[in-house]
């Protein structure tokens, strides 16, 4: 049997280790497939393809090929045309599909957030929020908020993975790393840089949370760029030893 996984995450490189290990059924094949966006990603273990496919019509090619089995969706919240092209690629090639998403982050009575529907409304908000913006949305984004009316009245602090390319914000300080990330590390990057709003997608999982419960007990606004529209019709898991369970039931 053989099973394609798409996605660098964290829940899809521990469903590749889930499923090479002894959790998996026995004579399993799996492949992961990553975007390629990161320079340096972490590899899952098995096979491991790097890049894209060309569309729906060019992983429907692929699974066919390749013979794949079973298709798993493990791809970021926010990576929504791969998950269309997967839903479309799977009923092209009769391959049943799972969609393993985390859950998204849910707000305390404390926290003071401000959804929005993208980095532009974000963007848009921002001049009555603060001043002194963490901005963890990821280096592919950082156009959103390069047009800001009044440059030199906002400073930025970017983290990303790998350095951003322009367009970004006019007055902006580079923060490299790669979560996890400590409550005691986000409470001092928050104290440090004198951060007064913080803007983030709605990723969810724990890897990154700890900077939502930092901005908590500072006081500090979220502006929080909601999830896109994902399909609907297919099957969801919240953990990657559920989707094991799938396989599972899959190879039966």
């Amino acid at each position: 049997m053989h099973v394609l996984i798409l996605g660098g995450t964290t829940e899809a490189r521990r469903l590749a280790e889930l499923l090479a290990g002894e959790a998996g059924p026995r004579g399993l094949r799996v492949t992961s497939s990553l975007a390629g966006r990161v320079a340096a990603p972490r590899m899952p273990p098995g096979e491991v393809r790097v890049g894209g496919f060309g569309g729906a019509e060019g992983l429907a090619a692929w699974l066919a090929e390749h013979h794949v089995d079973a298709l798993i969706d493990a791809t970021h919240p926010f990576a929504g045309t791969i998950s269309f092209n997967a839903a479309r690629a799977a009923a092209t090639a009769h391959v049943p599909l799972l969609a393993l998403r985390r859950p998204g982050w849910v707000a305390e009575d404390a926290d003071d957030w401000h959804p929005v529907d993208s980095l532009e409304q974000a963007a848009r908000v921002l001049p009555a929020l603060g001043e002194r913006v963490f901005l963890t949305t990821g280096r592919m984004g950082l156009a959103a908020f390069a047009g800001d009316p009044e440059p030199a009245a906002r400073w930025f602090l970017v983290r990303s993975v790998d350095a951003p390319e322009p367009p970004f914000p006019a007055r902006m300080e580079v923060l490299l790393d790669r979560g996890p990330f400590t409550l005691e590390g986000e409470r001092e990057l928050f104290r440090t840089h004198r951060i007064d709003v913080l803007v983030t997608k709605d990723s969810g999982g724990a890897a990154t949370a700890p900077k939502l419960v930092a901005a908590r007990e500072a006081g500090v606004p979220v502006v929080v760029v909601r999830r896109p529209a994902l399909p609907a019709a297919v099957p969801e898991v919240a953990t990657p030893e559920e989707a094991v369970d799938w396989v599972r039931s899959a190879a039966r």
